[in-house]
């Protein structure tokens, strides 16, 4: 009897894992091109931060293809500053470039590969040049990615929303992003990501 019991609970065992690997392995490609807009956590500067400093922002749009949803607004992603250098009198304005690194989807860090964001400054009394997005250009971003996250809707957005401007720091050539910035990537490469769980079903 007690070897009837226990082959039971073996082959139930056998026959769950199948289905719990197949519910957390539906996967959606992610092509080339999406964009990820992202709304910092961590303050990064160029006189404080170190090339490989790892940083902390989220979401602010769905990751949407088509109907599908993969990540919804929220979600964690990382990222590292690729480069950093300080302003000085010889080197004249700073720079900071940053990259995101993986995204989190029901708790499991996934890598992907982005663009850079470039910020950098000048020099003194100059205004430092980035891609921050802002004024009427971010809310054509949100609405092309809210709408379905395709790629022409998020293209056109996108070149309405870069190229704006966000004042150097107080020295007029250190360069900072601080936290809350929305910050706009776009994937390097393309990507095989789950779908996160409790969407779309």
């Amino acid at each position: 009897m007690r070897y009837a019991i226990a082959r039971a609970s073996v082959l139930f065992t056998v026959l769950a894992i199948p289905a719990m690997v197949s519910a957390q392995t539906r996967r959606v490609d992610v092509p080339a091109g999406t964009r990820l807009l992202v709304r910092m956590i961590d303050s990064v500067d160029s006189q404080r931060q170190q090339v490989g400093f790892r940083f902390t922002a989220s979401l602010e749009t769905n990751l949407q293809i088509d109907d599908v949803v993969v990540a919804p607004r929220g979600s964690t992603v990382h990222g590292r500053l690729a480069n950093a250098r300080a302003a000085g009198r010889a080197s004249g304005g700073a720079n900071l470039t940053l990259e995101l690194t993986d995204i989190v989807i029901d708790g499991t860090a996934f890598p992907i590969l982005t663009d850079t964001y470039d910020v950098r400054s000048q020099g003194q009394g100059e205004r430092t040049a980035g891609r921050i997005v802002g004024g009427t250009g971010l809310g054509a971003l949100i609405g092309g990615i809210a709408g379905g996250g395709r790629a022409a809707a998020i293209g056109a957005a996108a070149g309405a929303a870069t190229g704006t401007t966000l004042s150097a720091a107080s020295s007029g050539r250190q360069v900072a992003v601080a936290s809350e910035s929305l910050l706009e990537f776009r994937l390097a490469q393309p990507t095989s990501l789950p779908v996160a769980s409790g969407r779309n079903r």
